[in-house]
């Protein structure tokens, strides 16, 4: 999966000369949680967030008198509060690059940008959000079955043959590796009835491969 598939494009950005007043207004209006800052030439030159804004703002507990509190929000601009040279990638970059990228440099977001350093677009923690709930079909309802086996080659064999005896519909499967073991999580359709998944949990219990399961209800 690559980031052009699931940033978001026609992002809101700023110049650098833009007001911290307009700044705040846009990420009210737009409900968004930072500002992309560019150049003339569209190219990314630092990024303005919440956090930045509210930093820069007076407090409710400030003496300023209204005038100049419209002053100082008139005056302070995007480039004095940014963070210059962001870090940015580029759209044909996987999304677990980009989560790497949001993770190891604690940051909720990176700009998107082409060859020649043009912002196209943002992804974002929530983009990663949707991502997760669109792969692991979150919204619908079934059975999530988790195992641990070993990381051997056709150690997941006994458990589809499992699933395609039974005749039961995989929606995801995720793995992940802890302490040299290969933790899987399996979502199923619903079946028939639920005697049907408590004899396959039973049968997968018996096995000792099911560490855990739980019958997931229908997110609209």
């Amino acid at each position: 999966m690559l980031v052009v598939d699931w940033m978001t494009p026609n992002v809101v950005a700023v110049k650098p000369e833009t007001s911290l007043l307009k700044c705040r207004n846009l990420l009210k209006e737009k409900n968004i949680r930072r500002l992309p800052v560019v150049d003339e030439g569209n190219k990314v030159v630092g990024i303005v967030s919440d956090r930045d804004v509210k930093g820069a703002s007076p407090s409710k507990a400030t003496t300023l008198e209204v005038h100049e509190m419209q002053y100082l929000l008139a005056e302070l601009k995007a480039k004095d509060i940014m963070t210059p040279r962001p870090i940015t990638v580029k759209p044909e970059a996987t999304v677990e690059e980009a989560a790497l990228l949001m993770l190891d440099k604690k940051i909720g977001g990176l700009p998107v940008v082409n060859d020649d350093g043009a912002l196209i677009g943002i992804i974002t923690d929530q983009d990663l959000f949707k991502l997760l709930v669109e792969i692991t079909g979150a919204r619908q309802s079934g059975l999530q079955l988790n195992f641990s086996i070993s990381d051997a080659p056709g150690s997941m064999r006994v458990i589809f043959d499992t699933l395609r005896e039974r005749r039961a519909r995989i929606i995801s499967v995720l793995t992940a590796y802890q302490n040299e073991k290969r933790n899987v999580s399996i979502r199923i359709r619903e079946m028939d009835d639920t005697r049907s998944e408590d004899e396959l949990v039973a049968h997968f219990q018996d096995l000792g491969l099911l560490t855990s399961w739980t019958r997931c209800r229908e997110h609209a």
